[in-house]
């Protein structure tokens, strides 16, 4: 496995690399990253892994420093699953001016859900994304479910911009206990960790009682968030969207998608089921 830390060196190696497919990340690697990956060999060719936690999709008081940061291990972990090639740059390599002056800028779906209580995100990750895109220039690109509305971003972002890349959605990696696999994860105690499924598990409610008929959509987030508040949760939403653009769901939609944001104790945990009626 190589490793690269310049924009010159990488692009160097990637004019005799053939076909690549692209697991961008954020570092601090668990399974569900490592499942980007096999996804990723299971496309052919070459696999490139990005490891760069970017500046630009942390907003004012949000973990950019604290964010942890475990290159070493996170390498060990990409060799054992066969990744060809790292690209793991300074922010100043992929920031050289002392602003990014230039940004993409995503349409209003930025600014709901996720993005209603991180102003900014998106356009930090669509614009890292392009970044990347450009010097990596991947035939596919492999994003988790995990983070759907990035996906829903990113997939109109290429889509609009004609970016010939392919975008392949792989579904969340969970614990046992269904615990959507996640960096933060780390952060929370040994009481909230047994606590926190119940996020999943509020989604799963949500999603039978769709499955058996219910259409006051309301009444069934509003059920979940007292739950999860009730047990000491600070909810950001519980949302039903639909599939493709995530626009609010109305009774007869047969694709939607259950989304939530909430906060147990330190740190904030994002979750979403899709449902298809």
């Amino acid at each position: 496995m190589q490793i690269f830390t310049t924009v010159a060196d990488f692009r160097a190696w990637r004019k005799q690399a053939g076909f690549v497919a692209f697991v961008p990340t954020m570092g601090n690697l668990h399974e569900g990253h490592l499942s980007l990956c096999d996804a990723a060999k299971a496309r052919g060719g070459k696999v490139v892994v990005s490891i760069f936690v970017n500046p630009l999709q942390f907003g004012q008081g949000e973990d950019f420093n604290t964010y942890p940061r475990t290159f070493e291990d996170d390498c060990a972990k990409l060799a054992a699953v066969g990744v060809d090639a790292v690209f793991h740059p300074t922010v100043e390599q992929l920031y050289p001016r002392t602003e990014q002056q230039y940004k993409v800028e995503p349409p209003a779906i930025q600014n709901e859900l996720c993005g209603q209580f991180r102003p900014g995100h998106f356009r930090g990750v669509a614009t890292v994304v392009t970044k990347l895109f450009n010097i990596v220039q991947p035939d596919a690109a492999m994003f988790g479910k995990k983070d759907y509305q990035q996906l829903k971003v990113i997939e109109g972002m290429v889509a609009d911009l004609d970016m010939p890349i392919e975008i392949v959605p792989v579904d969340t990696g969970r614990a046992a206990d269904g615990l959507a696999l996640s960096s933060r994860n780390g952060f929370l105690t040994e009481a909230e960790r047994a606590e926190a499924p119940r996020l999943y598990r509020n989604l799963i409610a949500i999603k039978a009682a769709l499955e058996a008929g219910a259409t006051d959509f309301v009444k069934l987030t509003e059920t979940a968030r007292a739950d999860l508040e009730n047990h000491g949760w600070r909810v950001d939403y519980v949302e039903i969207r639909d599939q493709q653009r995530l626009e609010h769901a109305r009774p007869g939609d047969r694709e939607v998608v259950i989304l939530a944001a909430a906060r147990l104790g330190k740190p904030r945990l994002i979750d979403n089921l899709e449902v298809n009626l």
